[in-house]
């Protein structure tokens, strides 16, 4: 899949979708793999966004990862979904972060607020 192995676009890609969430971006790194692939990582003041891509499975690994309320991962979840031009999806919430260290404490509203991960 071309669009899965083609690191200016996926790097357009990544930045943007940061952008549109309203996040910081701090510094970004990507890297082409010979013969196929490519890995990338922003890094946001809110965390980080992260693909690993394998073209010739067309299948690529996306974290977002965000604190705070201001950022929505979803924002560039459904951004990367179609700007990658993806044909299937399985996403996963994750709710990271320290919860205040109580065993078996499950995360309140207010805890979602602060640590999102959506693994895409």
């Amino acid at each position: 899949m071309e669009i899965l192995d083609d690191l200016q676009l996926i790097t357009d890609a990544m930045t943007a979708a940061a952008i549109e969430t309203g996040a910081d971006i701090l510094k970004t790194a990507f890297h082409q793999f010979s013969p196929q692939g490519v890995t990338g990582f922003v890094m946001i003041a809110e965390s980080h966004l992260a693909i690993h891509t394998w073209p010739e499975y067309g299948y690529a690994a996306l974290d977002v990862f965000t604190c705070g309320s201001n950022v929505d991962p979803w924002i560039a979840s459904q951004y990367l979904e179609k700007r990658l031009r993806a044909k299937s999806v399985r996403t996963k919430e994750v709710f990271r972060g320290i919860f205040h260290n109580a065993p078996g404490r499950r995360p309140t509203d207010s805890d979602r607020a602060e640590y999102q991960y959506v693994l895409f």
